[in-house]
């Protein structure tokens, strides 16, 4: 699996919503037999000042670098929590982000994907970024992962319930069709256009 930055969720994200998104594959299968690094490193998503404070005060950083600090706690491995308060078109913006510490640049690639990402003057967002959004939103009751019912091929690969006529039933998340993927969105976010190709 690879682990390219990714946005993970639209909107500013409250505390609870925080700490839920903090660990949002914890139902995943065998959870502490493997390295999962991967699932984690170069995921972000935006937060609240207040939350961002929050976690400052928590316990001393591991360092701290002009708009970013690293927290003490490791996540898994080498990967470990780096928070950012960014000016991004003339606003001061906080934002969570998982960094592998193991290469010194990755809390600086990091940052520069991120006002990358933000600085867009007209929202668009991806179909990856429209599923990772839908994985982070629903419930813990309404997603899984795939187990004897899928194929081989398929088991352990991210859930959600879909609705349909044949009734309802967990669907690979990936193998999702736009039209189910817009069902799925908040109002807010179904009619954002994708990006348009560079």
């Amino acid at each position: 699996m690879t682990s390219p930055i990714r946005k993970i969720y639209f909107g500013i994200a409250d505390r609870h919503l925080m700490f839920r998104l903090f660990d949002r594959h914890a139902q995943r299968p065998n959870r502490w037999q493997n390295d999962d690094s991967a699932l984690y490193t170069g995921e972000w998503f935006e937060i609240a000042q207040a939350q961002h404070d929050y976690m400052l005060e928590i316990l001393p950083p591991l360092w701290m670098r002009g708009e970013m600090f690293a927290m003490r706690e490791f996540l898994t491995c080498s990967i470990t929590s780096v928070f950012y308060t960014l000016s991004i078109n003339g606003v001061t913006r906080y934002f969570h982000a998982y960094c592998d510490l193991s290469d010194p640049r990755s809390p600086y690639e990091m940052r520069d994907a991120i006002v990358e990402r933000e600085r867009r003057p007209v929202k668009a967002m991806t179909r990856g970024e429209r599923i990772e959004h839908i994985w982070s939103a629903t419930h813990d009751d309404y997603r899984g992962y795939a187990g004897a019912d899928f194929r081989p091929e398929h088991r352990g690969k991210r859930t959600v319930i879909v609705y349909g006529k044949p009734g309802t039933r967990f669907q690979l998340l990936e193998s999702l069709t736009d039209a189910q993927i817009s069902e799925k969105l908040p109002v807010h976010l179904r009619h954002l256009p994708l990006p348009e190709a560079a």
